[in-house]
């Protein structure tokens, strides 16, 4: 953990919170309180720390989350009672009372100590309450975090298989045709397979463009000669992260449902990348059934992209799609903000 990490962590303010409140209001009434007091706000500083630690370190784990509840409200009590020992301990040895107000400026001569009995068993609650909350928070944030990458990583089991299904599909049909193609084919695929394999996590935009451009040297080799396919890309691209695998899906079903062996076909695909903002457009001529059924067409890649975007991506995203049945052309426009 870094040192600016430390002083913005929620431990830290807790920290400092305490050092204000246990040593500021002495200092603020008076410079001439004997070392006694100060030792006596120095020790209830130690004892909070160590109630504050105790309660998110060993109760909380240790007790609450593992179904020991009444263990865990009678230590807490316990540490109550021993903030109560404690002050009135101190308080008894040194007079604390008695030392305060002759302390005290003529001004303030009816004020009271700040640290009564009462008074640090309730600054112990307030110490305790807050660990149990910061826990129970993070607790709560860490549960979502791993449900989060744990649905990541069950949908990427189902994009990766159903895009190697389609890919094996194509080669298989090349086996009988064109040996010397079917052997590039599975050039091709090996260089896909490793992208997928060591970039499984996090990618950047160069490297999934060269994965876009592989898959479409792999699928020229099946369609059509005379079917038009346009790939546009930034003469320059940038070092900018970006999920893997996110962009394979609608080309996929531009390739799935935009090519017909009889009517004119055609597949446009363009990435852009301005400052932070990448721009992913895919549009495919379309026949009338299946193109335009986003949901529908190609089912388990798209939709879980959709899904992807929304925990990956989440109100950094916008997918437009357009089924112009008049012009008979399906397209896709998906815009990602990058941090």
């Amino acid at each position: 953990m870094t040192i600016q990490k430390i002083f913005l962590s929620a431990h830290f303010m807790v920290l400092l919170g305490l050092v204000v409140f246990t040593f500021l209001p002495f200092y603020t009434l008076s410079h001439t309180f004997p070392i006694e007091v100060w030792f006596k706000q120095l020790s209830l500083f130690l004892y909070w720390t160590g109630a504050y630690f105790l309660v998110i370190k060993v109760l909380l784990p240790k007790l609450l989350y593992r179904n020991k509840g009444a263990l865990f409200a009678l230590v807490l009590l316990a540490v109550l009672f021993g903030a109560s020992i404690l002050n009135n301990r101190f308080d008894n040895a040194i007079r604390f009372t008695e030392v305060v107000e002759k302390n005290l400026p003529a001004s303030n001569a009816g004020n009271t100590s700040p640290t009564g009995d009462m008074g640090a068993v309730l600054m112990t609650i307030l110490v305790c309450g807050i660990g149990v909350i910061i826990v129970i928070t993070q607790k709560i944030q860490q549960d979502q975090l791993q449900k989060i990458s744990s649905e990541l990583a069950f949908l990427k089991t189902q994009i990766n298989p159903h895009f190697f299904f389609n890919v094996l599909h194509t080669i298989y049909g090349l086996t009988d045709q064109d040996t010397a193609k079917a052997k590039d084919s599975i050039y091709t695929l090996s260089h896909m397979m490793r992208y997928v394999l060591y970039h499984s996590e996090n990618t950047t935009l160069e490297k999934e463009l060269e994965f876009v451009e592989s898959y479409n040297k792999l699928m020229r080799l099946r369609v059509p000669p005379d079917v038009q396919i346009i790939f546009e890309k930034p003469a320059f691209i940038e070092d900018v992260p970006i999920a893997p695998m996110i962009i394979l899906p609608f080309i996929e079903n531009a390739y799935k449902h935009g090519i017909s062996s009889i009517y004119p076909s055609f597949i446009y695909m363009s990435v852009a990348h301005n400052d932070n903002l990448i721009e992913i457009e895919v549009r495919n001529s379309s026949f009338g059934s299946g193109g335009g059924e986003l949901e529908e067409s190609n089912g388990i890649g798209l939709t879980n992209t959709r899904r992807r975007l929304n925990l990956l991506y989440p109100g950094r995203h916008t997918l437009v799609v357009d089924d112009n049945k008049a012009n008979k052309e399906f397209s896709i426009l998906l815009k990602l903000a990058i941090a």
